[in-house]
């Protein structure tokens, strides 16, 4: 849902940053990979070790510059499509690197109930489908908009979840795991009833090559 109505009021802290980047001579992939690589070392590190603040408060941080970079696009002229590829495919890296440490540490460190731990490892499973039938669609020409659960919601729950642990409020995580399993199961179904009533649903594709 952020995804969708939340770009215009974050176009007044993104654009300005946007413009110093583009003017210190980064490019939009430049930008991408930087805070790719950055928030997954914030998660892989921070969070199996039980720094739980200041792995939600750098992560959120880091995460910005997925904002960051498509603003960069537009601003310099149009992005393209490997630029949407590689913002697409740094984004599941992000997901899966902040779900796999936030796995790590319910195991090793909070000692969590073996439940728990299968909540968080279906969420990160369910977070790279709810993305995927959304790219896998658009490339079949159906328009797959919005979204009860989508990245924005999943990392501020997430995020959040680690903040309030980090602060002595108990069970934070698993709560906030909970609550992502339930809506990014609903919002797998939600997108597959998109794509299901697009009015280019029903139409024929080719079969793959040799086949």
């Amino acid at each position: 849902m952020l995804s969708v109505h939340g770009r215009k009021p974050a176009a007044v802290v993104v654009e300005p940053v946007a413009k110093a980047l583009l003017k210190a001579g980064l490019t939009p992939n430049a930008t991408t990979v930087a805070g790719t690589v950055a928030t997954m070392a914030a998660a892989m590190v921070l969070i199996p070790t039980g720094h739980l603040v200041w792995a939600a408060v750098l992560s959120t941080l880091f995460a910005a510059f997925d904002m960051v970079d498509g603003t960069m696009a537009r601003l310099s002229g149009g992005g393209t499509a490997f630029g949407a590829t590689l913002d697409a495919s740094c984004d599941r890296l992000t997901d899966g690197a902040l779900f796999g440490a936030i796995a790590m540490w319910m195991v090793y460190v909070a000692d969590a109930a073996p439940v728990n731990v299968a909540v968080c490892l279906a969420v990160l499973v369910l977070s790279q489908v709810i993305s995927y039938i959304k790219a896998r669609g658009e490339a079949g020409g159906l328009n797959i908009v919005g979204g009860l659960i989508e990245r924005p919601e999943r990392l501020i729950l997430a995020l959040g979840g680690l903040a309030l642990e980090g602060f002595g409020v108990p069970h934070a995580v698993e709560v906030a795991l909970w609550i992502l399993l339930v809506g990014s199961a609903y919002t797998v179904v939600q997108r597959l009833q998109f794509a299901a009533h697009d009015e280019g649903a029903a139409a024929a594709v080719a079969p793959p090559a040799g086949a």
